[in-house]
């Protein structure tokens, strides 16, 4: 309730090993999560979801139906997609809801750990609640598992920060970042505005700052994947018209960020 007492861990899942995203909505809260076949992360797969509307006390499905904690078998209540069944591996992204309180997932499906063509198509998806069904919808292809974007949501639209299109090192992790946008509850996307170009280095891991707003709309960082690099730090406004690099050595308390876009 302060952030000072806090009360015991509650183990959630633990069957291989997992990642997970969570975010909230009011007093709801909801996770989505891989797991790791023989505990190896090169064969993290699945797509479960689990939410609590009493603070981590009881746990249920998104349809209500309540959670046998911790869960311990692959096949349980909260698997949403057997992408184990499809071949096919699952990278967390980002968890938000729409305007009714519905959640949304973003993450990469690939079809191999392996970097490079062989293991294409990897795409960005989006699956969804509609209040009946799980819907999944792919948003766009892109060249990385480790391409990680956020979704925002203002309304009817829904939109999402990615580096989509290849970068200064391409089949490397990230590249060049674009806003893409939803209007009809995420079956069809389009890019509406690439955010950086020409870069020097690749930009990646988008993140959306808790109750973002201009100019402060999305942080993200960049760095040569091939190599040692430096690694600098960004932030855009909601457009993508206007891109800010915080200074690389801050002597001091504050430092005024430098608009490179």
């Amino acid at each position: 309730a302060d952030g000072r007492a806090w009360s015991d861990d509650r183990k959630l899942a633990g069957f291989g090993g997992h990642y997970q995203v969570s975010g909230s909505f009011g007093g709801k809260i909801g996770s989505f999560f891989n797991y790791h076949p023989g505990g190896k992360v090169d064969k993290r797969t699945n797509l479960y979801y689990a939410q609590t509307e009493d603070g981590g006390a009881t746990w249920t499905t998104v349809e209500g139906r309540p959670l046998e904690l911790p869960l311990r078998e692959v096949h349980n209540p909260a698997l949403i997609i057997d992408y184990q069944a499809q071949g096919k591996l699952m990278y967390t992204c980002d968890l938000n809801f729409d305007k009714a309180g519905r959640p949304l997932l973003l993450y990469v499906a690939s079809r191999g750990a392996e970097p490079g063509p062989e293991n294409d198509p990897r795409e960005f998806c989006l699956t969804s609640w509609d209040g009946r069904a799980w819907r999944t919808r792919a948003i766009t292809p892109t060249d990385h598992n480790y391409d990680m974007g956020s979704l925002w949501v203002a309304g009817d639209e829904w939109k999402v920060l990615a580096p989509t299109l290849p970068g200064p090192q391409p089949y490397g992790g990230g590249g060049e970042m674009c806003w893409w946008s939803s209007t009809d509850q995420g079956r069809t996307w389009a890019q509406t505005k690439q955010v950086t170009r020409a870069s020097p280095r690749n930009h990646n891991y988008a993140r959306r700052p808790v109750n973002a707003r201009d100019p402060f709309f999305a942080f993200w960082a960049d760095g040569d994947p091939t190599k040692l690099s430096e690694s600098r730090l960004y932030f855009c406004d909601a457009s993508g018209e206007h891109v800010w690099q915080l200074p690389y050595d801050m002597p001091d308390e504050t430092a005024q960020p430098e608009l490179v876009k």
